[in-house]
């Protein structure tokens, strides 16, 4: 049986290029999370049956119904996930 080989990942300057292009082109590009940003965020997460809770029912049925959703961890996004200006490179700071 041959060995399975991991999947070649962009030097640091291949992925520069590819941002610097992708801005060129007027594509939101993200910053990665800085490693203050990571340590800052080191408290821990609440249990998933906590998160779950604060979820109606009504919903929870609904995205079951539709999606098949289910519920299986507890994730940390950083904040600019989740504000739309951060995404479309503006911001109000």
């Amino acid at each position: 049986m041959a060995a399975v080989e991991a999947p070649a990942w962009p030097s640091e300057a291949e992925e520069a290029a590819f941002l610097a292009e992708q801005r060129a082109q007027g594509a939101p590009v993200a910053p990665a999370a800085s490693a203050a940003e990571e340590a800052a965020s080191a408290e821990p997460l609440p249990p998933l049956a906590e998160r779950v809770a604060r979820i109606p029912a009504e919903v929870r049925g609904l995205l079951e119904e539709l999606f098949r959703a289910k519920f299986t961890g507890v994730k940390r996004l950083p904040e600019q996930a989740l504000d739309p200006r951060a995404a479309a490179g503006q911001t109000s700071k």
